[in-house]
């Protein structure tokens, strides 16, 4: 069962592991699918050595998880229902403008999308 202190360090390892440029741009790439440091090192643009550091932290965040295979070494996301939420807030809408109409046609969002304000509500 999480308790309150092993939820916020869930939420402190999660952090800590979106916090890096690079870092979020592996977990992107692993959205996908498993992957392999060279390639991945490749498709980024990026040094191995950089990729390699970044798996470790990711890993060590609890993240992702490496899976050996021969000489090389198999990197995925720890667990679906991660690969799900980060899919989820990667996909919400984090800053807005309160002008603009919302874009999803099915929210459901409370003051998101209606046409009557919070003021209109209270009354």
């Amino acid at each position: 069962m999480l308790t309150i202190a092993s939820r916020v360090d869930v939420m402190n390892r999660l952090g800590r592991a979106m916090a890096d440029p690079t870092r979020s741009r592996i977990l992107l790439e692993l959205l996908s699918g498993p992957g392999y440091p060279a390639r991945l090192s490749e498709s980024l643009e990026l040094s191995r050595t950089n990729v390699s550091n970044q798996l470790a932290c990711l890993r060590g965040c609890g993240v992702v998880v490496a899976t050996p295979e021969g000489r090389q070494t198999r990197y995925e996301i720890a667990d679906p229902h991660l690969t799900r939420a980060i899919t989820l807030l990667v996909d919400a809408v984090v800053a807005y403008d309160d002008g603009v109409p919302c874009t999803d046609p099915d929210c459901d969002v409370p003051f998101c999308c209606a046409e009557e304000t919070a003021a209109e509500v209270a009354r």
